[in-house]
């Protein structure tokens, strides 16, 4: 059935349509709430927005993760607690469990603990009320404490990984405490704990604000987690699952977008606490842009550009760091550079406000003067190291997948790189950087398609190496390319062989299962380490934003739309609650249908690209603030019947209703003009009829399964 193209002109804020009149009845953080088994056991984080978090698993009596307990920069503080009721202890394993977006809620019978976290502030609450009993109790784990020393009202405690700043443990309420070692006991009338990380002065003050405006911080924090689900990005649809699994994700995105030095974005958790340029903005759009925090983007975007090298004399002048942390910056990486450009552009595509520009351009100038003068070749391609792209894990100093010197993918990011600063340039009035850089993109793109594309056999090179021959192995890589190349069937052909031989109903891996480096899981210790599989087979989650995109653009959005399902029932019903995992085994292990996460529970870009693939390409809303428009085009599966959300563009508000086949799309607060492209009736296309998952099909021998070591190896 074919369907009416609509074209309306944005409207002033203050005249709403009446269809956008109502609000969208999208879930709170409360209905979110998630119920967990003792057999299920879930791991589960919080952050608090600036430096901390804390990480646990929903029914571990004792702590057997690194990374569990409290963290903050970068510092294990405390591995964990436990709690008993008039000296009984409170077993985990037997509690009834409840996971929301802003707390963990455990119950046995008429008690019950609530563990929370405050938003810019090193403070834990583990509330416990039990109306019933005389005493409550928390004993600290020692793991990580170098000493406990009682006070009259208090435990004070020195973290071994931060001997200069203390813990400080008092009751909820003030009221007089008895101490033995590093256990607690108070009247039940305390109705629980805080701890407070700092100086001793700043423990205090943390814990006078906090008992004093308890009720005020605790209702800011989650006030802030409905205001992202239920004003700036609220949806309501025929699909239940649907609605909660979005939700999710976009809260515990919305955990990894910190303050911890400077604005930025984790990488993931629990490990991955700290800023990585090339994850930060492949995240940003997904993380940021989407859920219309646009003045947040713009100070990651300047915080950055204050960590660029600027030495002259560093053979990496020019980049963006790849790490960010509290100990040192490393620039290790070619790609986070270009995407940090590509992410200036998309910003003001989103907010149509150029005023960071000033702050970033000098920036943008320095990254690409700079890489045509020590990094490309003849043809205009961008050199680079062996581990200088997301492919990036070395062992002993030798690259687990090298992949130097002409990645496929960092050509078309730095394509994008000089096309986006040309773009820059122009708006900064510099028609001199934006000739220039035009004329390496053009010669670029002029040569790539021949270079780079063998269309008999439907494969992109993954990468040129140093003497200029290609290499042959089957990677997801090509996926990213296709803007510099023009034969439309090739691209098509070259998806659907992608999809066939790289996409699992699980995500996409990093290397074909015929390829004889192949490793078919993530993790199996008795055989190799884990890095030589990291990017030779295991699955990556973020990979499957672009793999989905592309099958969308080739109207296959029922196959993309299976792949999607599957990682929204990850994230409600399988490891950590509401959270994508980095990655994934390629190949169930024996006697399992379905494969085994691995990697950080909770990665930035596996969860941001769900989101980004949701909004620009199911949803279809891409704007062009910049251009003077809003470009809406629907791809919506057949499981979508009714459908309402909404999402922040520029000012102003874009309002998106979907009924009985009906679309109803409205512009609001922007100058802008609104083009929909409504779906018309889908013709099949020949190259992808019965496309399907990957299934896994392993050789006989892989050469990883050589050696059996009978004790396995570790890190």
């Amino acid at each position: 059935m074919k369907h009416t193209f609509f074209l309306f002109l944005a409207l002033p804020l203050l005249q709403a349509c009446t269809s956008a009149d109502k609000r969208i009845s999208s879930l709170s953080v409360d209905e979110l709430a998630v119920s967990v088994t003792a057999d299920e056991n879930r791991e589960y984080s919080y952050t608090d927005k600036k430096a901390g978090y804390w990480y646990g698993r929903t029914h571990q009596d004792e702590p057997t993760d690194w990374y569990a307990g409290w963290n903050q920069a970068k510092r294990r503080l405390l591995s964990d607690y436990a709690l008993a009721v008039d000296e009984k202890p409170l077993l985990r394993r037997e509690a009834e469990v409840i996971v929301s977006p802003h707390s963990l809620t455990r119950r046995w019978g008429g008690i019950e603990e609530q563990l929370l976290l405050v938003d810019d502030m090193p403070l834990l609450l583990v509330q416990l009320l039990a109306p019933e009993a005389d005493t409550i109790s928390l004993t600290l784990n020692e793991t990580l404490l170098e000493r406990v020393t009682p006070q009259a009202d208090a435990l004070c405690c020195i973290p071994t990984e931060s001997p200069a700043e203390i813990i400080k443990l008092v009751p909820l309420k003030a009221m007089p405490v008895a101490t033995t070692g590093n256990t607690m006991k108070v009247s039940a009338l305390a109705e629980g704990f805080l701890l407070a990380y700092g100086s001793e002065e700043e423990c205090d003050a943390l814990i006078t604000r906090f008992r004093t405006e308890k009720d005020v911080l605790l209702a800011s924090r989650k006030e802030r987690m409905n205001s992202l689900i239920q004003e700036n990005n609220p949806l309501k649809s025929n699909l239940p699952e649907l609605d909660r699994s979005l939700a999710w994700i976009t809260l515990t995105m919305d955990q990894l977008i910190t303050e911890q030095q400077g604005k930025g974005i984790y990488a993931g958790l629990p490990w991955f606490n700290e800023y990585w340029g090339r994850d930060m903005f492949i995240a940003m759009p997904g993380a940021t842009l989407v859920t219309g925090q646009f003045d947040y983007t713009k100070e990651i975007l300047k915080d950055f550009a204050k960590l660029q090298d600027t030495d002259p004399a560093s053979e990496t002048c020019g980049r963006i760091p790849n790490r960010a942390n509290l100990e040192n910056i490393l620039y290790n990486t070619t790609d986070g550079t270009p995407r940090y450009v590509i992410e200036a552009e998309e910003l003001l595509a989103y907010s149509g406000d150029r005023s960071f520009l000033k702050d970033i351009y000098p920036s943008v100038v320095l990254s690409i003067d700079k890489s045509i003068e020590n990094y490309t070749d003849e043809k205009g391609y961008l050199l680079h190291a062996d581990a200088d792209t997301w492919m990036d894990v070395k062992r002993n100093g030798i690259p687990g997948s090298p992949r130097g010197n002409r990645a496929n993918d960092i050509q078309y990011l730095w394509y994008k790189q000089l096309t986006a600063g040309a773009h820059l340039a122009k708006l900064m009035d510099d028609a001199a950087h934006a000739e220039a850089w035009l004329k390496v993109a053009n010669r670029l793109a002029q040569n790539f398609e021949t270079d780079y594309c063998d269309k008999e056999n439907i494969l992109i090179y993954d990468h040129l190496n140093a003497d200029g021959t290609p290499d042959l192995q089957f990677r997801p890589n090509q996926l990213f390319c296709f803007e510099l190349i023009k034969d439309e069937t090739f691209k098509q052909k070259v998806t659907r062989r992608v999809w066939e031989e790289l996409v699992y109903p699980w995500g996409v891996a990093s290397l074909a299962q015929w390829d004889l480096q192949f490793h078919p899981q993530h993790e199996n210790w008795h055989y190799y380490h884990k890095d030589d599989a990291y990017h030779n087979g295991t699955i990556w989650l973020w990979n499957n934003g672009i793999a989905m995109q592309r099958m969308i653009e080739y109207g296959e959005v029922e196959t993309a739309w299976k792949l999607f399902c599957n990682m929204n029932r990850q994230a409600l019903h399988e490891g950590a609650v509401g959270s994508l995992s980095e990655n994934a085994d390629a190949h169930p292990r024996e006697g399992k249908q379905w494969v085994n996460r691995s990697g950080t529970f909770l990665q930035a870009w596996s969860n941001s690209e769900q989101l980004r693939v949701w909004y620009q390409y199911f949803l279809g809303i891409r704007p062009d603030l910049m251009n003077g428009r809003v470009i809406v085009e629907p791809k919506l599966p057949a499981a979508i019947t009714e459908l309402e959300t909404s999402v922040k563009i520029g000012e102003g508000t874009l309002t998106y209703i979907y009924k009985k086949g009906v679309f109803d799309i409205r512009l609001q607060g922007v100058e802008a003009e609104l083009k929909v492209i409504l779906p018309t009736e889908h013709q099949a296309n020949p190259i992808f009829e019965g496309v399907d998952f990957c299934t896994p099909r392993p050789l006989e021998k892989y050469p990883c399964f050589n050696t059996y070591y009978e004790v396995a190896l570790s890190y």
